[in-house]
């Protein structure tokens, strides 16, 4: 430990206790492995920008070049086919081949070079499309040895790139899937219609971002104008370097324990009418004539609606307006109606089931909110603590403590919404047996009642006035802090092995995944160098001259760069 300033309210920072100097009795009841120091591992996750989103594409594309010993078009066209994902492409290969990897993505490897010559000026040529003949030097063939007129091709690639097919222009030829060379297509394309050669630029550019499923805009609001990568699982959550903090499958604020589908109807539940209109079915009965909600508001059975029109609140009938306390003149309601009585009861025990889990999701939420709030005075407490003559002289326990406060926090307020449907009948009617829900749910409520009361206990010992005690009470705040700490960091790794294990693993329904659960808290995706190495060995000479990253101009880059940044930006609304 150096000193207080390197524990700040970092979401990397873990708990130090192990090396504090002092000796605390209190602490020799929890494992020394929860306590000891681990040095940190690089991130796994990429904050992508416009400075470094070519060096980001052009990895992968050398991967797959200097394995494959390709060019560069070849590279992407094979990259696109396999949406940016490697180690399927590899997977492909050593399964298939390298024969059916190729065909399968419509590219053609020439392996004779006289194959691939050029006409011969002298050379006449009669073009398919057109059926007029053109020359040697207005036409041209592509790989796969069909040969046409440049207009023909030109045509083609304009009306390709206009319906936004660009990263995939196939031949023009009948049968023919064989993908055309992007720098055949930017050369043709570019003496007639210099701006949309840079829009098919783009559409190359941008593919590595919309086709990876590993690469996706982050989704803040005003759009910050970067991209994050994962590295290992979809299923995760990452925080970009402008702090947001979000769910990389499906782009929402981060949510687990819930599952993306769960958080999306959860959401939808929360803001739209569907609970306004259970309250109308529980509390209201439709007018018989008008047929507008009616509330009732006295003991009497007889209601009138603001229509004129009365009827009976038990049946629903339309009556008139004479009556006793015991009975409507000309009416009679005595048979029960049971479609209606049960329909009426189930809408009131799923109101009532509804607002039990969204009361208490809400109440940590808020609470959450609330102590985001004490950060400020925590460290004021700290600081006038420092000032005393005070043997404990690391306070690193308290920033510590806090940040496991917000962690834990957060997933206890998630952890409603997911027992919300994980127990009802919305997903999961047919997998499990009444019995089995309700043995599970019992497991699952344990486990959350346990989490809830420590949590309130850490948030209780950390709003203790500290600075004011004695050295004595200080420390029992410290050894409490700490000991909550690791137990709640316990108890929420029970909770998502419970989740993974014993409720989600045991369904046949493979739909809902969660992001794994981090001690540490999410991880901040680190920036992605912007260095860009050129030196690709022997397949060097195969990139286009105009495509080079040394050759590439900032304020090309910048042209290229803005719309994807547009684009991102329309996602994100």
């Amino acid at each position: 430990m150096e000193g207080e300033e390197d524990y700040g309210f970092s979401e990397e920072e873990d708990y130090y206790y192990a090396d504090d100097g002092d000796s605390h009795d209190g602490l020799a009841d929890n494992d020394d492995s929860a306590l000891q120091w681990a040095p940190p591992k690089g991130s796994t996750t990429k904050v992508i920008t416009k400075e470094s989103l070519l060096a980001a594409q052009r990895e992968d594309l050398r991967r797959v070049m200097e394995l494959l010993s390709l060019k560069e078009h070849h590279a992407r066209t094979l990259l696109i086919h396999y949406r940016w994902d490697v180690e399927k492409l590899l997977a492909v290969l050593v399964e298939k081949g390298k024969s059916c990897l190729f065909t399968e993505a419509g590219v053609t490897v020439v392996e004779n070079v006289d194959d691939d010559a050029p006409l011969s000026s002298s050379s006449t040529i009669t073009c398919d499309i057109c059926i007029e003949d053109a020359s040697a030097d207005t036409a041209t063939r592509m790989e796969c040895g069909h040969c046409f007129c440049n207009n023909c091709w030109t045509e083609h690639f304009i009306i390709k790139i206009n319906e936004g097919q660009s990263r995939r222009i196939q031949c023009m030829a009948h049968r023919c899937s064989a993908i055309c060379d992007e720098a055949i297509v930017r050369n043709l394309v570019s003496r007639r219609h210099p701006n949309l050669a840079e829009k098919f630029d783009r559409f190359l550019l941008e593919s590595y971002i919309e086709d990876n499923k590993m690469v996706k805009w982050c989704p803040s609001i005003p759009h910050c104008g970067k991209a994050i990568r994962v590295e290992e699982d979809e299923f995760c959550e990452v925080e970009c370097s402008c702090g947001l903090q979000f769910c990389f499958s499906c782009l929402s604020e981060a949510h687990s324990p819930c599952s993306c589908l769960m958080w999306e109807r959860w959401s939808k539940k929360c803001h739209d009418e569907s609970e306004t209109v259970n309250w109308i079915t529980v509390h209201t009965k439709p007018c018989p004539k008008c047929y507008k909600p009616v509330e009732k508001n006295g003991g009497c059975n007889l209601v009138s609606c603001i229509c004129g029109q009365s009827f009976c609140w038990v049946c629903g009938g339309a009556t008139g307006r004479d009556h006793t306390w015991s009975r409507i003149a000309g009416h009679s309601c005595g048979r029960y109606k049971e479609d209606r009585e049960k329909q009426t009861e189930r809408a009131k025990r799923d109101l009532y089931r509804y607002m039990h889990y969204h009361n208490r999701f809400k109440a940590h939420t808020d609470s959450f909110k609330l102590e985001s709030k004490l950060k400020e005075s925590i460290l004021d407490k700290v600081s006038v603590a420092e000032e005393r003559e005070l043997r404990l002289k690391d306070f690193s326990w308290v920033t510590n403590g806090l940040n496991r406060l917000f962690r834990s926090r957060r997933v206890l307020s998630y952890s409603y919404p997911f027992a919300f449907y994980m127990f009802g009948e919305e997903f999961f009617k047919d997998e499990m047996t009444d019995e089995e829900r309700e043995i599970k749910k019992n497991l699952f409520e344990d486990q959350q009642q346990q989490l809830e009361s420590n949590v309130e206990k850490l948030s209780m010992s950390l709003e203790e006035p500290f600075q004011q005690f004695s050295q004595d009470k200080v420390m029992d705040i410290r050894m409490r802090v700490i000991n909550l700490s690791v137990t709640i960091d316990t108890l929420c790794q029970k909770m998502y092995e419970c989740i993974e294990s014993d409720l989600l693993g045991s369904l046949h329904l493979g739909t809902h995944h969660i992001a794994p659960y981090k001690s540490k808290g999410i991880e901040r995706a680190s920036e992605l160098s912007s260095c860009w190495n050129t030196k690709l060995g022997s397949t060097d000479e195969y990139l286009p001259s105009d495509f080079q990253l040394q050759g590439l101009s900032v304020w090309r880059m910048e042209r290229l760069f803005i719309p994807l940044k547009r684009k991102a930006l329309f996602h994100s609304k």
